[in-house]
């Protein structure tokens, strides 16, 4: 793909990325996505079959932005506490941002698959996070800022804990407060009591 395809493709996902925010998942029509572009029907289809394909792709790109954080903490030479405290960091502003998010359309998504069991690649992005999150406190366990028998345990809670705030952020509404809680909770489980 060319330049020029690239830049217009990259235009179509930032776009419809706004229409989906705005409508969720279920209600974005490849025509609100056309209307929102200006651009023709078959200028559309020519780089996306369908609004699932082009939801993917969103994410996909949502994915490589928070990713491109990572990275940059990492080639700073940042501890493993540092950068989970990043990931953590940019996980409370998910869940403290009134819009410009993605959550609702994205369990809209989830919600909509016939087989919930068959969505791989929302499986495969908290999978990911796992094992992003495992790597960090072994390393941290190995320069002992954190005491953790299961790594994997300890990460997989954190997982499903965060996606049960964004949950509760979307449904119930959520403070500061509570999520620097809940962090500190979280965190609380990898370091070491002093008192022993």
């Amino acid at each position: 793909m060319g330049k020029k395809s690239e830049r217009k493709k990259q235009y179509i996902r930032e776009t419809a990325r706004k229409v989906f925010i705005e409508k969720g998942y279920k209600n974005v029509t490849m025509k609100d996505v056309v209307e929102a572009c200006q651009i023709s029907r078959g200028g559309l289809y020519l780089y996306y079959a369908s609004t699932q394909e082009l939801f993917l792709d969103v994410l996909k790109m949502e994915s490589e932005d928070t990713g491109d954080t990572f990275s940059e903490a990492i080639s700073n030479n940042a501890s493993p506490a540092d950068i989970l405290g990043l990931f953590l960091e940019e996980q409370k502003k998910e869940l403290l941002r009134k819009e410009d998010t993605l959550v609702v359309a994205t369990y809209e998504y989830a919600f909509d698959q016939e087989k919930p069991e068959n969505d791989t690649y929302l499986r495969n992005q908290f999978q990911e996070a796992v094992t992003i999150i495992e790597r960090l406190i072994m390393l941290g366990v190995r320069s002992g800022e954190f005491v953790c028998r299961d790594p994997h345990a300890a990460a997989k809670h954190m997982m499903y804990a965060i996606e049960g705030l964004k949950i509760s952020a979307k449904t119930m509404g959520i403070t500061e407060q509570t999520v620097d809680e809940e962090m500190n909770y979280l965190m609380s489980f990898l370091v070491g009591d002093d008192e022993e």
